[in-house]
């Protein structure tokens, strides 16, 4: 089975695109909607992240539980946040090598914004049978492919009800 490197979906989101460029890019609240990222350590900025910036993302698995360093590769408010995933470790990233993407964009959209998610395999490196070995252990039988599309589609589901509710509350 071929490696599939990227996958996004998108939703239409009924608030301006600055506000949900505003939400995104913020490392420290991405726990409130992404099923496995919870968010920065305490005591990290809340502030939106600009380019260059660096972060630690700490994510979560089932009981397994770990901490990613990024770095922004794209802060475009109200067009474009992106971040490229290259340290990990379980209390603090360590191991250094390319894991992932992620890129956000926001389009108008009547009066809303068009927020699409992608995820992007970075561990071009890996081969493909080392790669779905690894991926079928990590994820409980899927790819990373598949694994991530159900994540972008539940975060993007939560992004839309959180900041519709905030908008209209």
């Amino acid at each position: 089975m071929p490696r599939v490197f990227s996958v996004s979906d998108s939703v239409v989101i009924d608030v301006p695109p600055e506000r949900a460029y505003d939400a995104v890019s913020r490392p420290a609240d991405m726990g409130r909607w992404s099923p496995e990222n919870l968010g920065t350590p305490t005591g990290s900025s809340g502030e939106p992240a600009a380019l260059g910036a660096r972060f630690v993302g700490l994510n979560k698995r089932g009981r397994l539980r770990w901490a990613t360093g990024c770095t922004v590769t794209a802060a475009d408010p109200g067009h474009r946040f992106a971040f490229r995933v290259h340290t990990i470790g379980i209390t603090r990233p360590r191991l250094r090598f390319p894991i992932a993407t992620w890129e956000y964009r926001f389009e108008q959209a009547g009066d809303g914004t068009r927020v699409t998610e992608t995820w992007t395999d970075d561990r071009r490196a890996w081969p493909a049978p080392v790669a779905h070995t690894f991926d079928r252990i990590a994820t409980s039988g899927s790819t990373f492919a598949e694994f991530q599309a159900r994540n972008i589609a539940t975060t993007l589901s939560n992004l839309k009800q959180v900041l519709e509710t905030e908008h209209t509350g």
